[in-house]
């Protein structure tokens, strides 16, 4: 029986975390996981282009079988709001280019999957991100992290689609 590979993906324009987590049967475990980061001094186009870039990267190192990427949830902030959902597309389209299938948690269904409760708080789906795929420590920035518990809740719910 052959692995079934999610690449993660916690959108953003200044960082993107991602992750790939593979299954085997019932055990999952981390394949390869970090962060884009991107300058406020560069374009809003370059940045756009380095996320696509060091995403496809990714996908041909990793080679998933479906990506994870995080419904995103804003409040009042429209402007930023704005380029992360641009951020967010260029994930969409590399997905799209590589005939990858998607799946798109929000973010209490990565926190019930992972802990339970949809009113986790972030260090606890840190913590069982790191018990998950029996790591060392907690990967840091908090978005690969992120990233990573966005492709634990996709193996669930690309079980339940």
């Amino acid at each position: 029986m052959s692995d079934t590979v999610c690449l993660g993906i916690d959108p953003g324009l200044a960082r993107v975390g991602y992750g790939a987590v593979a299954q085997s049967g019932f055990k999952l475990r981390a394949l390869n996981y970090g962060c884009i980061e991107t300058s406020p001094k560069m374009s809003f186009t370059e940045r756009l282009l380095r996320i696509y870039d060091e995403l496809q990267t990714q996908i041909k190192i990793c080679k998933p079988d479906f990506v994870s990427v995080e419904r995103l949830f804003f409040g009042h902030n429209v402007t930023t709001a704005e380029y992360v959902f641009q951020a967010r597309g260029v994930v969409m389209l590399l997905a799209a280019q590589n005939n990858l299938p998607v799946v798109e948690p929000k973010p209490n269904q990565i926190k019930l999957a992972l802990c339970g409760t949809g009113d986790a708080v972030k260090s606890q789906v840190q913590g069982m991100v790191q018990r998950f795929l029996a790591l060392d420590e907690i990967p840091k920035p908090d978005d690969t992290a992120d990233a990573l518990a966005a492709a634990i809740t996709g193996f669930a719910l690309k079980i339940m689609s």
